[in-house]
C-alpha cells in the first residue's frame, strides 16, 4: 500500500509510527509547502507543493496520486480537510481512499458554531455557545451565564486565538477586534481527549483511546494519562452516528458532575495520537485492513489505564543540498 500524507509539517513521529506498522512493500509519500518541514524527511519520497488555496493545488495532488500509485490520502492540517472532502469523488476515481470526513461533516467540524448547532439538534451534550455578542447579551441579562467565559475563532485550528475572558468590557473589546469570535461557557472541570477510528467500510467507531490532559500547548495536548470508561465509549458511538467520518478522528471532551460534554472534533490524526500508538492502539493496522477490503471489528479499551505520554522536542539534520526541491 502507498500512502500520501499532505501538509506534514512537524509530524515526524507519526510518520515514524506509520513506518513501523505498514508492510515492507508499502511506501510513504509526503508533501509540504516548505522544504524545511522536518516530517518530509521521514517519508520515502517528498514533494513540495503550492499553498492549499492555489487553484492548481488539487490537480497537483491528484497527479502525485497517479504518479505514485497512491492507495490512501490524508492531511495533518484542519483547513485541508474540507478540500479533500469536496474532491472525494476525484480521488476515488483514481483509486484513492480519502481518510477524511464527508463534505457536510467536514464543513461542520471546521466551523465551531455550526458544530454546536448540530450537536444541540442531535441531542449530544456539548459546551453552551453563543455565535454573536447579541446572543450572549440575552443569556447574560437572564443570568444564564456569568464570567469568566471562553472565546475562540469560529473557524481555525491549533487553539489560535482561544482564551479566557474575565469581564463584559473585555469581551466587548475582544469581539470588536475580532468579529469571528464565538463565546462559550467556561468549563472549569476535567479536560479530556480521545483518538477514535471510524471504519471506512462500516462507518462505525471501532477503536477508541481516551486520555486525560495534564498539559496543553498551542496545537494540542502535550502530556496525557490514559483511562478507560464504558460510558465515554458509548457516548462516542452515539456521536459518530450523527456525522459522516471516515478514518482517524480526534475528539475533545469535558467531564463535569458525572457527564461528558463534547467540545470539538478534529477529523484527522490528532497531535497526541502518538500516545495511543505508544500504548498499543494501532490505527494504521486498521487502515491497512480497510484498504484490503476487511471491515474491523469494534474493540474498545484494549490498552492499559494510567499510561503516561510526555512530549519532547527533537530535530532533523540535513545539508541544504539534501532538502526537497520542486
Amino acid at each position: 500500500m502507498n500512502y500520501l500524507m499532505l501538509s506534514v509539517g512537524r509530524r515526524g513521529e507519526l510518520l515514524k509510527n506509520f513506518r513501523k506498522s505498514i508492510s515492507k512493500e508499502s511506501r510513504i509519500i509526503a508533501t509540504d509547502l516548505s522544504p524545511y518541514a522536518p516530517a518530509l524527511y521521514f517519508a520515502d519520497k517528498q514533494y513540495l507543493v503550492p499553498r492549499i488555496d492555489d487553484p492548481a493545488y488539487v490537480d497537483i495532488i491528484l497527479d502525485i496520486c497517479k504518479r505514485e500509485s497512491i492507495d490512501a490520502v490524508t492531511t495533518f492540517i484542519d483547513p485541508e480537510i474540507e478540500i479533500l472532502a469536496l474532491n472525494r469523488d476525484r480521488f476515488v476515481a483514481v483509486g484513492v481512499e480519502v481518510l477524511a470526513p464527508y463534505k457536510e461533516t467536514a464543513k461542520i467540524c471546521f466551523n465551531k458554531y455550526l458544530m454546536y448547532q448540530h450537536l444541540l439538534k442531535s441531542g449530544i451534550p456539548t459546551v453552551t455557545t453563543w455565535g454573536t455578542l447579541q446572543e450572549f447579551d440575552e443569556a447574560f441579562r437572564e443570568k444564564k451565564v456569568s464570567f469568566p467565559v471562553f472565546v475562540k475563532p469560529r473557524e481555525g485550528s491549533g487553539s489560535v486565538g482561544a482564551r479566557k475572558v474575565y469581564s463584559y468590557e473585555e469581551l466587548t473589546e475582544s469581539m470588536k477586534e475580532d468579529p469571528s469570535l464565538i463565546v462559550q461557557e467556561f468549563m472549569d472541570c476535567l479536560d479530556l481527549d480521545a483518538d477514535v477510528y471510524i471504519d471506512t467500510i462500516t462507518h462505525e467507531a471501532v477503536s477508541v483511546f481516551a486520555k486525560k490532559k495534564v498539559e496543553t500547548r498551542i496545537g494540542g495536548a502535550s502530556k496525557t494519562i490514559s483511562f478507560k470508561d464504558e460510558k465515554l465509549f458509548d457516548f462516542i458511538s452515539q456521536i459518530v452516528k450523527t456525522l459522516q467520518f471516515n478514518g482517524p478522528v480526534d475528539m475533545d471532551f469535558f467531564y463535569r458532575n458525572g457527564q461528558y460534554f463534547l467540545s470539538e472534533v478534529n477529523p484527522r490524526f490528532g497531535g497526541a495520537y502518538l500516545h495511543a500508538y505508544g500504548a498499543g492502539v494501532d490505527f494504521i493496522k486498521l487502515i491497512e485492513n480497510n484498504l484490503h477490503g476487511i471491515a474491523n471489528e469494534p474493540s474498545f479499551g484494549d490498552y492499559e489505564d494510567d499510561v503516561v505520554m510526555m512530549m519532547y522536542d527533537s530535530v532533523v539534520i540535513k545539508k541544504t543540498g539534501e532538502l526537497a526541491e520542486r
